[in-house]
């Protein structure tokens, strides 16, 4: 089943529990994210990067619409990180119910600006929207983007930013990075801050970078209104760790259908556990989809 964002998100919210959002950019990982969140009666999200869509091209979200309209769990399909209201408007027309306006890189009042304008044009085709305030970091390996240096949410603007853009969702800086991290590198999430956001912003929080952070943070997370965990770089590394494994085991071997099941395997048991941590296995029951 597929619905937006906004109805997901109010759910696990209310319920105090996340949803895993994870990259798919290709047909492997949309059937990991499906298998698992079927496997673990659980609802999740396939997000698409703008550099993923231009790797996939557009018809490829026709082909996750299709397959999350199957299924029988709540799913939602989301731009990762959108970055003009070109992007945006490109989602809109391939079919995601829901996007991120990423503008944390301009100045308070521009991002403000740009988001409400993303809001006022997704809202009125009832798709959901993610904003971000503050900075997210970036490891070596992603593709995602991010900040060489984090700039931390501040809790005062956060709560006069969704005041003024009216987004459904708000992605916070609070310690993570996307990609692997660096064993130098502190990714703690500042849960203190985490706190201090939640209780002036009262709508579904966002934790970007999620992987390689210890499990007890990520439970501490989701006490304090992170309602979406965005998931990629495990996800991947578990794929092609086993892909890699079996290629070298088989050097011969080049047919799909002997090289992808045990990736897709290791992948989709990595995604399971996730879903456990994140408190959202056998929450899709509380989802009255008829209602939505």
């Amino acid at each position: 089943m597929l619905i937006n964002m906004r109805d997901l998100l109010k759910v696990a919210y209310e319920n105090k529990f996340a949803v895993g959002s994870f990259n798919v950019a290709n047909s492997e990982f949309v059937k990991v994210v499906i298998n698992a969140a079927e496997a673990q009666n659980s609802p999740a999200i396939m997000q698409i990067h703008p550099n993923e869509i231009d790797l996939v091209t557009d018809s490829f979200v026709a082909y996750v619409r299709e397959a999350a309209s199957k299924s029988k769990v709540p799913f939602v399909i989301h731009l990762d990180h959108g970055a003009s209201i070109k992007d945006i408007t490109r989602s809109i027309r391939n079919g995601y119910t829901s996007v991120m306006m990423d503008a944390s890189h301009l100045p308070f009042e521009e991002n403000i600006a740009a988001t409400r304008e993303a809001v006022e044009l997704a809202h009125l085709v009832d798709v959901s929207v993610e904003g971000e305030l503050g900075t997210i970091g970036s490891n070596e390996g992603s593709s995602e983007g991010g900040a060489d240096e984090i700039l931390y949410t501040n809790p005062d603007e956060a709560a006069i930013f969704v005041e003024q853009t009216g987004i459904d969702t708000l992605a916070v800086a609070v310690g993570t990075s996307h990609g692997i991290y660096p064993q130098t590198k502190d990714h703690s999430i500042k849960i203190d801050r985490l706190q201090q956001i939640h209780e002036k912003v009262k709508i579904p929080l966002v934790l970007h970078g999620g992987s390689d952070n210890p499990d007890e943070e990520i439970r501490e997370a989701v006490k304090h209104g992170i309602a979406k965990i965005n998931l990629s770089t495990d996800m991947k590394r578990a794929f092609y760790n086993q892909l890699r494994k079996t290629l070298d085991a088989n050097p011969n071997a080049y047919e799909p259908d002997f090289l992808m099941p045990e990736a897709t395997q290791a992948a989709t048991e990595l995604v399971k556990k996730k879903m456990d941590l994140f408190g959202s296995t056998g929450k899709a029951s509380l989802y009255k989809l008829g209602e939505l």
